[in-house]
């Protein structure tokens, strides 16, 4: 029973995150009302949202293919407990409260206060039809054919308890009447409402416990774990369904008639206290270098190059296994960490906090070392001062992932690595400033654009403070600290591209004015003007080509994983005449990343700029929204890395086992039999970053169709948006695909 726990990654993250921002805005509105909001909301809705978390995640899922009993229980749990207690929580204006505020007024609020959305919300909510849909979904789902489709199916599975948990939250509404919503109906009407919910629970929970024949042929042939028979489980899951089903019908029944009936006058309230907001403003914005030790130790001298040293180590011992160790992937250091780790952790700091691994880059610290000998007398070539040469690495690499299988051969791993100090040493012994950082490095490119949706950004804490400086040592450096290499002038910067989280700029501010601050995520990306160091995005097509190659690379990345994809390869080389594999998968890579993006880019600012009778060149429009794909691009590689991470997270124990055995440090053998696997299922993870990365970038399209000034700029806003929706749904097939588990032994 305690290995029959469901940790299913979308889930547990779901329920945290709403948990957390539930909170949030609890203590926020707490403050300013405290009669409305007291200590007992966020337990009710606390435990609602562990009610949702035992039904869909605890042993109770497992068991109940087997047991019709344990079944009923998880269905009690969805429909009758965790969607009062929710509701008792008032969430609404918590939640609105926990999101950062520029997100709701501008992103969220046009939509809530749509009054077809307002309609819409009436509707669904209106008693004459939440009870007939939270009866009927109860009598649906029950029949056996029904039944049974779910039982069968862990897809349909998870649209019953949608099903159940929605219709129950419709229901309870009109009982709880969470503030501040208003009555549709009087008090007295709850009554009723409530005993006719009843006489449905009563005379289906009556049929399960006096039927006498078993309902579900799935619960006859499942083997028994209890001396129940299928007849007497039957009966059981009847009486847990009357008993239970009918107290949580029949107690506020009772409850809202005695205040009836007994025509008990509340006593007049007073006025609701607010309670005064600090003279100061209020709190001060995020910084994570004011965060008690952690930020000290951030800010510590030696903590970069202690993290850069520690990488390199890591960095060493990966590539002596990959050229001298076992050449089978999931076998060796060079298979698992950099294909399944390093992606996978690079993902999750960027999501939390941003370019942290830039910050950590052993390949500059390398260069750090070489810079003592070749002095970097040369500046960077003007013609190749743009991402254009990072691009056509990028794409050489994705290309190569797959044409050459890298992840397959650890010795090729090994190289790549060792290739990548040498150019980083090299390209900044002879060059000046952080060429190779800027400009040549694909995977800091990849980690700038993926970047642009962190929520940390290194910028100035108050713009004040600069305009009275004149030395501009977060730019130029001072004799203790140098400035920034890449050029970015802190009072002008703004995002995170080309930003390496190097922290120069903070050691050598004399005033302490930069810190690494909270920021809405993606917001640069709306900014007009210029960015020092980046310039305006409008004017930048390397920067747009970056961003289309990262969106749609992602797609291809993943799509050559699953087998779908696989047989249109076989069936491509059958009509070529028995081409080869891998140039069927090169000239499907071409299309996929080079000719279908740049295409659909250009039609979509044609048609926008056609539609809405726009005057801004098709470059510029172009260029302006292609970068705005940026968060639905990075959402893809996320959830792609996150699924190969958390497949394969304890798989490097039996490796280093094994390479501790190897180099005489171990006597244990390797336990190749250890499960490597910390979530068995993280289809709704995925799931839930598509969607997340596919709102974002709507919303993105929709605020830059609103800056300009033209006729219809709604015009501006369908092509992208259909762009935007057409790469979500292709994401969202590949995620339901199997796909393979690559640099496992069992992948």
């Amino acid at each position: 029973m305690l290995g029959s726990w469901n940790l299913e990654a979308g889930v547990v993250l779901a329920l945290l995150a709403s948990a957390f921002i539930y909170f949030r805005g609890w203590r926020k509105l707490s403050r300013t009302l405290p009669e409305r909001f007291p200590g007992w909301r966020p337990a009710c809705f606390l435990g609602g949202l562990f009610a949702v978390f035992v039904a869909v995640c605890s042993p109770l899922d497992a068991f109940a293919s087997w047991l019709l009993s344990v079944h009923m229980v998880q269905h009690l749990l969805l429909t009758m407990v965790a969607p009062p207690l929710v509701l008792l929580g008032a969430p609404f204006l918590p939640m609105l409260s926990g999101l950062p505020r520029k997100f709701v007024r501008s992103g969220l609020a046009p939509f809530l206060n749509a009054p077809p959305l307002k309609k819409a919300g009436a509707f669904f909510v209106h008693p004459l039809l939440a009870l007939p849909l939270f009866m009927g979904s109860n009598l649906f789902w029950h029949v056996p054919a029904f039944y049974e489709l779910a039982l069968g199916s862990r897809a349909w599975h998870q649209v019953e308890h949608f099903c159940f948990l929605g219709t129950a939250l419709l229901f309870w509404w009109t009982v709880v009447q969470p503030w501040p919503a208003r009555a549709v109906w009087p008090r007295w009407a709850k009554v009723p409402y409530l005993l006719v919910a009843d006489l449905q629970n009563t005379v289906l929970s009556g049929f399960f416990t006096f039927y006498g024949k078993v309902l579900y042929p799935t619960y006859a042939a499942a083997p028994r774990i209890t001396n129940l028979s299928p007849e007497a489980d039957q009966t059981a899951a009847g009486a847990i369904m009357w008993v239970p089903g009918s107290i949580a019908f029949l107690v506020p029944a009772v409850v809202i008639a005695v205040k009836c009936l007994t025509n008990l006058q509340p006593r007049p309230k007073a006025p609701l206290k607010r309670r005064p907001v600090p003279a100061s403003g209020g709190r001060r914005g995020f910084d994570l270098l004011r965060v008690p030790v952690l930020g000290a130790l951030i800010r510590w001298k030696h903590f970069r190059v202690s993290m850069q040293a520690l990488m390199f180590g890591l960095a060493v011992v990966v590539v002596l296994d990959g050229l001298f160790g076992p050449q089978v992937a999931g076998m060796n250091l060079a298979g698992v960490l950099p294909w399944l780790h390093w992606r996978g952790l690079t993902v999750l700091a960027l999501l939390v906090a941003g370019n942290l691994f830039c910050m950590a880059c052993p390949f500059t610290f390398a260069r750090d070392l070489g810079r003592k000998i070749l002095p970097a007398p040369l500046r960077w070539p003007k013609a190749l001062r743009s991402k254009w040469p990072a691009v056509a690495l990028l794409l050489v690499f994705f290309w190569a992932y797959e044409f050459f299988a890298l992840w397959e051969t650890p010795w090729w791993t090994a190289w790549i690595i060792i290739a990548y100090f040498a150019a980083a040493v090299l390209v900044d012994g002879f060059f000046k400033g952080a060429a190779f950082c800027k400009h040549i490095c694909p995977i800091g490119q990849f980690h700038f654009v993926s970047s642009l949706a962190s929520p940390l950004e290194v910028r100035v804490r108050e713009p004040s403070a600069c305009a009275s400086c004149r030395t501009h040592d977060c730019l130029r450096g001072n004799e203790s600290q140098r400035g920034c290499e890449l050029h970015l002038f802190q009072p002008a910067k703004s995002g995170n591209m080309d930003c390496t989280f190097c922290l120069d700029c903070v050691k050598a501010c004399p005033k302490d004015n930069v810190g690494i601050l909270a920021v809405a995520p993606g917001a640069d990306l709306l900014g007009p003007g210029r960015r020092s160091g980046v310039g305006d995005f409008a004017q930048r097509p390397d920067i747009a080509a970056l961003v289309l190659v990262f969106t749609f690379a992602a797609l291809a990345n993943a799509a050559g994983m699953v087998e779908p994809v696989a047989a249109w390869e076989r069936r491509l080389a059958e009509m070529l005449g028995a081409a080869p594999a891998g140039w069927c998968w090169s000239g499907l890579f071409i299309a996929s990343v080079l000719v279908v993006p740049f295409a659909a880019a250009w039609l979509c600012a044609g048609l926008g700029a056609f539609w809405s009778g726009a005057k801004e060149p098709w470059r510029r429009l172009a260029g302006g929204f292609a970068v705005l794909l940026a968060p639905l691009g990075f959402s893809m590689w996320a959830g792609h890395f996150l699924f190969h991470f958390l497949g394969g997270m304890f798989a490097p124990v039996p490796v280093v086992q094994r390479a501790a055995e190897d180099a005489g440090i171990s006597q244990a053998p390797p336990d190749w039999a250890f499960s490597p696997a910390l979530f068995a299922d993280t289809t709704g993870l995925e799931i839930l970053l598509l969607n997340a990365g596919c709102l974002f970038s709507l919303w993105l399209v929709w605020k830059k169709s609103q800056s300009f000034s033209c006729p219809r700029p709604a015009a501006l806003f369908l092509p992208w948006a259909a762009l935007v929706c057409a790469i979500y749904a292709c994401g969202l097939w590949i995620v339901f695909q199997p796909m393979e588990m690559r640099g496992l032994l069992a992948g």
